[in-house]
């Protein structure tokens, strides 16, 4: 509520209120992007390690596509990452 009331009043204070979400969402960002590769990447290991139990026979096409599924998830992190650090950079307090 305060913030609010210090955007209307101020410019310079609305200013410094509009950083300090931009930081605040360059900081979500990255950390939610991280936590969502870290688990989506969990996920396919232990899935692809039951798979691998299960049908020993077909060990070598489940690490090719568990390989290529967690490159694809830790390519969309780095993108949200690499985004994330733009929106932080942009910031001069």
């Amino acid at each position: 509520m305060l913030n609010l009331i210090a955007l209307v009043q101020e410019p310079a204070v609305a200013d410094a209120v509009g950083k300090g979400y931009v930081a605040i969402g360059a900081g979500l960002a990255g950390g939610l992007a991280v936590l969502g590769a870290g688990l989506g990447i969990g996920k396919i290991g232990g899935m692809a390690a039951e798979g691998m139990a299960r049908q020993p026979e077909n060990s070598a096409r489940i690490q090719t596509a568990m390989i290529i599924s967690a490159a694809l998830i830790e390519g969309a992190a780095l993108f949200v990452a690499v985004i994330a650090l733009l929106m932080a950079n942009k910031i001069k307090f």
